[in-house]
Order: C-alpha cells, then structure tokens, then sequence
C-alpha cells in the first residue's frame, strides 16, 4: 500500500535532513536516514531532489533565504550599510547551518565544501552590485565608489570569508563576527553623508 503524501513534502524532507547534517554531517547522513527522519519512502526523496548534494545545495539556499529574512525584519527597507553588515553577522551566527558554512566545517558540510557552484556565488554578487546600485540612486552611497567595484571587494571578502579556515587556520564564531563587523565598518566608509 502507498503511503498517503505529506503535506509540504519538500520542506519536510530538508527539515529532516537539516537535522541530519547538523547531527551527523553531510559525509555520513544518507538519502535513506533523511527519508526515514521525515517519515517517507526513499523515492520520494527523489521525487524532489535528484541526489544528495541537491539536497544540502538547498538547505543552503534556504538557509541563504533565512539569513535575508532575518536581516529584513531587524534593520527595516531603508538601512545603511553597516547596519547590513552588523545584523548579517548576528543572524549568521544564530544559524547553524550557515555559521558551518562560513567556519568552513567539514564535520558538517564534509566533501560539499570543496564542490561549491561558482554560479552561486556570482548570482549574490549580482545581487550586491544591484543593492549598491539602488543605495547609489537612493542618494546613501558616495559618488566616490563605483557600486561594482565595491560589490567586487565584499563579494571577494565573502568568499575568502567562506575558505579562511580551510586556509589560514581555524576560525571562531567570534572572529568571524569581528570580520564581518569590519567589512561593515570598511563599506560604511563610502556611505553618502
């Protein structure tokens, strides 16, 4: 007999594997272990995500979509870059998922970490030239920087951000909030006055 559908399929399926990664790590938890975390039948993970990595690539863009929304609703529609930076850093923090992402964690993240879709990365970087933009014609942005050329410095920061573990050693939860506190600080320096 067929079990009966879940409502919210999808979400259901990376709760559940959330869970898993968090616990377990990406290396170790399985398309098995999340179907029977979620109560479901392999296939129909598989009816949602073609494989494993699929899998954690959209806990990432969730996770991604949470951090957003965070920042959103603490620092309003009209924010000043700083302000951005400050309330990234504390909703980052406040997600485990995504602080294992930053702090390059392979007990969480595992081989996933060393597979990273360049194309994410350039789509965020288009989002920040896009908001740069929209503070530079807001009037909130100097007319000293080009938007594009401060979208390239924080996108690079970011993904150096993204590999300082693995690179320079190990990083905390308080020194990356102390770097992402000072990208903030070095982007408010072209704040318009």
């Amino acid at each position: 007999m067929p079990r009966p559908l879940i409502p919210n399929r999808r979400e259901t399926i990376l709760d559940a594997a959330e869970a898993l990664v968090l616990s377990r790590g990406f290396d170790a938890m399985s398309v098995a272990g999340i179907a029977d975390a979620a109560g479901i039948g392999k296939g129909a993970v598989y009816l949602e995500f073609s494989s494993k990595r699929d899998i954690l690539d959209a806990l990432l863009v969730r996770g991604n979509e949470r951090l957003s929304a965070a920042v959103r609703a603490e620092v309003g529609e009209r924010p000043r870059i700083g302000e951005v930076y400050a309330a990234t850093a504390r909703a980052l923090l406040d997600d485990e998922l995504m602080t294992a992402a930053f702090l390059d964690d392979r007990g969480v993240l595992g081989r996933h970490v060393d597979a990273a879709d360049a194309e994410r990365f350039r789509a965020r970087h288009r989002g920040v030239v896009a908001w740069l933009e929209r503070l530079r014609d807001d009037g909130r942005l100097s007319d000293a920087v080009e938007p594009e050329h401060l979208a390239l410095a924080l996108s690079s920061a970011t993904i150096g951000l993204l590999s300082a573990a693995r690179l320079l050693g190990p990083l905390d939860r308080a020194r990356l909030e102390g770097a992402i506190a000072a990208l903030g600080s070095m982007a408010a320096s072209f704040e318009a006055p």
